[in-house]
């Protein structure tokens, strides 16, 4: 009946300060991926915006000579 004791359950919190200590939760490594998409979202908005900007000083730069 060993292979079968998993069925009994057991002690989750116990479990989870040995089996898992230290490893990053489901929620932690979501979380973690959402801030790195965010994080590049905001990066590709900056670098679009300074293109613009650029472009828009070298048309101005061409327009006024």
């Amino acid at each position: 009946m060993k292979a079968l004791a998993w069925i009994k359950g057991g002690n989750d919190r116990a479990l989870a300060t040995t089996r898992y200590a230290g490893q990053q939760s489901a929620t932690e490594k979501a979380n973690a991926k959402a801030k790195a998409k965010q994080r590049a979202r905001q990066q590709a908005g900056v670098k679009k915006a300074a293109r613009a900007g650029e472009a828009w000083e070298a048309e101005e730069r061409r327009r006024t000579r």
